[in-house]
């Protein structure tokens, strides 16, 4: 072994002998949690899949789910929580020729696993085994919060940007995230040479999905028609053909047992994870779930219809206790929530503000919208302009923090509302002016980035753009169905 050999090694017995023995005077905490937990954030980190959004949107949601366990588990006194089920797309990290039998042809494999522990170090282990990752570096950990009296961290996020030393891809394998993103962007191609290679596979894509296309929304008028829905919607950017075999599915349903479907009417269908019905009364359609299990949901939708008028009256009671401000839920800014949970939220609060006298005009506040959130500690104002409540807010404070923050909540309401108007204004101009079919984009681009790339894209003027789908995302794509994906700061 030559010197600079064992000086390395040296430093890495050192290294280890003094994580070890902080490991064992302290109990897991958050920051020790997310560097237990970085193998996993480099297996599963969603800026990994700009080519595949359906499994990037998948990873981007599981995590804020996981994220809001983690942090429950870190409060302290926290209570046990239910039981979560989570999937994530897990990348191969590691530079081997050996590939797992599991994996799919595009690299990554599909798990899904559901946590049930009350502990942050469980959950970690539990995460780690569950997706088949290394977990040498937690030994010792499990002795050290066992044997610890000291209360975890609280507030510290999991979902951070991961910057280890150079030194420690060497020594693992692991790839390093930073510098695959840094070639990524080196190669980025200008949109022009980008649409000039990639439009006649759009078009061939396009082409041949347009059968399915057709036969897509005849299902979709047919079925609104028949038991008069208020629309069919997907949860996720699933390609047509799959769209149109759920379709099909629920058409031979109605065909089998017509009357199944009599309890839909007048509801919005959403084909989803999961069956039941979310905080927005739409009824969700498991894609994994067979006629026998959505049959018993409708025959179950009159029950579900009286929890939804409850969770009707409740936010008509928390609107007048709090001047008028509207209790509110954005499905697309977090997970699908129940509406057997949501009720239980704005029920926790409800009583939560009973319990304290209120002294609000009934219309000081009107015009205002809130959401609620049950992992949350803190009041904040939304850069949107809807306030972020804590369930367990105490009231008192709550008061306070609406009349000092309503000034500001308006502006930016009304700011969020301008820009809208700009960005369907935008988006009506560059469908006509690039006789675009169709364009769209991801949740995750804002308005202000919509606007400024639609903006730039009537003045590229390009005719390869002509007849096609349009997605303004975060990458370049072509997508199975012939839609073509490109990032809002495209290069000129």
């Amino acid at each position: 072994m030559s010197v600079n050999s064992l000086l390395r090694y040296t430093v890495r017995l050192k290294r280890k002998h003094v994580a070890t023995h902080l490991f064992q005077h302290r109990a897991l905490s958050g920051a020790d949690a997310v560097n237990a937990l970085r193998p996993f954030y480099f297996a599963v980190h969603p800026d990994f899949f700009g080519q595949f959004p359906r499994e990037r949107e998948v990873n981007e949601n599981s995590l804020k789910r996981l994220n809001g366990y983690l942090e429950h588990l870190q409060k302290p006194g926290s209570q046990s929580i239910q039981p979560m089920k989570l999937t994530f797309y897990v990348r191969d990290t590691k530079d081997s020729n050996d590939m797992q039998p599991d994996l799919l042809t595009s690299g990554f494999r599909s798990v899904s696993f559901t946590l049930h522990t009350n502990d942050v170090l469980s959950t970690v282990m539990n995460v780690l085994k569950s997706c088949s990752l290394p977990m040498e570096h937690m030994k010792g950990l499990k002795t050290s919060a066992e044997t610890s009296k000291r209360p975890p961290e609280a507030g510290l996020s999991f979902y951070r940007p991961i910057k280890w030393d150079k030194s420690y891809y060497a020594f693992t394998g692991f790839r390093d995230p930073e510098q695959e993103l840094q070639q990524a962007k080196r190669v980025e191609p200008r949109l022009i040479l980008w649409l000039r290679n990639n439009e006649p596979e759009a078009t061939k894509k396009h082409s041949a999905s347009l059968p399915l296309r057709d036969e897509l929304n005849r299902l979709k008028k047919e079925l609104c028609h028949k038991f008069n829905l208020a629309d069919i919607r997907w949860q996720r950017s699933w390609g047509v053909a799959h769209r149109c075999c759920l379709l099909q599915s629920l058409s031979r349903l109605s065909q089998q047992n017509p009357e199944a479907l009599i309890n839909l009417q007048g509801h919005t269908v959403v084909f989803a994870d999961q069956s039941g019905m979310n905080a927005s009364g739409h009824i969700m359609l498991g894609t994994m779930d067979v006629h026998h299990q959505w049959t018993k949901l409708f025959e179950q939708l009159p029950s579900y219809r009286s929890l939804q008028q409850q969770t009707d009256w409740l936010k008509e009671r928390i609107s007048l206790l709090l001047g008028g401000t509207q209790v509110v839920h954005v499905e697309r800014l977090g997970p699908v929530q129940p509406i057997a949970e949501h009720y239980s939220t704005l029920n926790t609060f409800h009583k939560n503000l009973m319990s304290r006298h209120l002294r609000l005009h009934p219309r000081s506040l009107q015009g205002l919208t809130m959401l609620l959130e049950n992992d949350r500690s803190n009041p904040s104002l939304h850069q949107m302009g809807h306030f972020i409540i804590p369930t367990n807010c105490d009231p008192p404070k709550l008061q306070v923090f609406l009349q000092s923050h309503a000034p500001e909540a308006r502006l930016r309401t009304q700011r969020k509302n301008q820009l809208q108007a700009e960005e369907d204004a935008v988006v009506k101009l560059c469908l006509q002016t690039l006789s675009l079919r169709s364009l769209s984009k991801e949740p995750s681009v804002s308005s202000s980035q919509m606007i400024l790339c639609c903006k730039r894209l009537v003045e590229q003027r390009s005719p390869l753009m002509q007849g096609l789908h349009f997605c303004v995302s975060h990458f370049y794509s072509v997508m199975q169905d012939g839609d073509l994906c490109v990032p809002w700061d495209w290069k000129s």
